[in-house]
């Protein structure tokens, strides 16, 4: 039993490790090549693996630009998952978020960005992702929270306020440089101080 969950661990680490690989190598090629001229035989040639091998990671290039957006909400999920719980939602999650983004490795997010500004086509499959999961992490850690269904009123729009903070502070340090945690903080720093931290006055204002 012992030995089976260890060799399961060591497989989903093998897998982890592929598809970062994979990732960077993909990201390179992106930005020097462009997105569109670039083919999965031209990633798994450059990362010395067979096609169907990239195949087993994803089902098409597009998805390489999905690793970055799984690999902060799962980090932000366990982010969240360890604030304390007395701790008011609002700056948990800017904690929280200091402490994924300062451990991010901002080189390959900053070629993640450019290879996206670059390419109009992709931007609605990021967007989407970004939606549909980042987002909805805090969507679901708000309502928690709170005692909300994550469908509520009040935990959808501060986890949409939250990630509209996200993307600008984000593009903010892309274009001007300086430390991405401290981008982050600042940028929270605002709308904690705009939306307030009492889960009460959110309340009475809906």
């Amino acid at each position: 039993m012992v030995t089976d969950s260890l060799a399961a661990q060591l497989r989903t680490k093998r897998a982890e490790m592929m598809v970062a690989e994979l990732e960077a190598v993909a990201l390179r090629l992106f930005e020097e090549r462009g997105f569109a001229d670039v083919t999965v035989e031209d990633i798994a040639s450059e990362a010395q693996i067979s096609v169907r091998t990239f195949y087993r990671y994803f089902s098409a290039k597009d998805d390489v630009l999905q690793v970055h957006i799984d690999r902060r909400t799962e980090a932000l999920r366990a982010a969240l998952a360890a604030r304390p719980v007395d701790e008011a939602p609002l700056h948990s999650l800017r904690l929280a978020l200091e402490e994924v983004v300062a451990a991010e490795d901002t080189a390959l997010l900053r070629r993640w960005i450019t290879v996206i500004q670059a390419t109009p086509s992709v931007l609605k499959g990021v967007v989407g992702g970004i939606q549909l999961k980042s987002q909805r992490a805090m969507t679901e850690f708000f309502g928690a929270r709170l005692g909300l269904p994550s469908d509520d009123l009040v935990p959808t729009m501060l986890a949409a306020a939250a990630g509209g903070v996200m993307q600008a502070a984000q593009t903010r340090w892309f274009f001007q440089g300086g430390d991405l945690r401290t981008a982050f903080s600042e940028a929270f720093d605002v709308l904690e101080r705009g939306v307030g931290t009492d889960p009460h006055a959110w309340y009475a204002r809906t």
